[in-house]
């Protein structure tokens, strides 16, 4: 199963540990991102994340179609946020249940690790100073 979602609402990350929970599943690992404040010494006001919507939801579903393939995964749930976030606001959660942890723990890496390099989200960081893209990829 897999849940993927692109939204500019806040994160639930109660309810997304909850979707993810199985009596069949022995393991569980959560990556949950968030704002921090400051960036190579320079403090972060708030960031800045735009999505080219459908194409990241397609490659979403990849990424979770190829961690299944690779991974003994029952679960997956990936979701992130687009908009204004403010410094320990929750840009990202990925969650992953499998009967083992270590399945969970490398398919979880592998998502996160994968969802920053290929999926059309972008993120501006907001400084006092100035603004910056940050890994501005596809």
């Amino acid at each position: 199963m897999i849940d993927l979602q692109l939204t500019e609402e806040p994160l639930n990350i109660s309810a997304c540990i909850e979707w993810v929970m199985s009596p069949t599943c022995g393991g569980i690992d959560v990556f949950i991102g968030t704002v921090r404040n400051a960036t190579k010494g320079k403090a972060v006001l708030r960031l800045e994340f735009e999505a080219y919507g459908k194409m990241a939801l397609k490659e979403m579903q990849k990424i979770a179609e190829e961690a299944q393939a690779k991974w003994p995964i029952e679960k997956i749930l990936l979701h992130h946020r687009t908009g204004v976030l403010q410094v320990g606001e929750v840009p990202v959660i990925i969650a992953v249940a499998a009967a083992h942890r270590d399945a969970a723990f490398d398919a979880c890496r592998y998502i996160i690790d994968t969802l920053k390099q290929t999926v059309p989200i972008w993120k501006k960081e907001i400084f006092e100073d100035g603004e910056v893209w940050v890994a501005a990829h596809p």
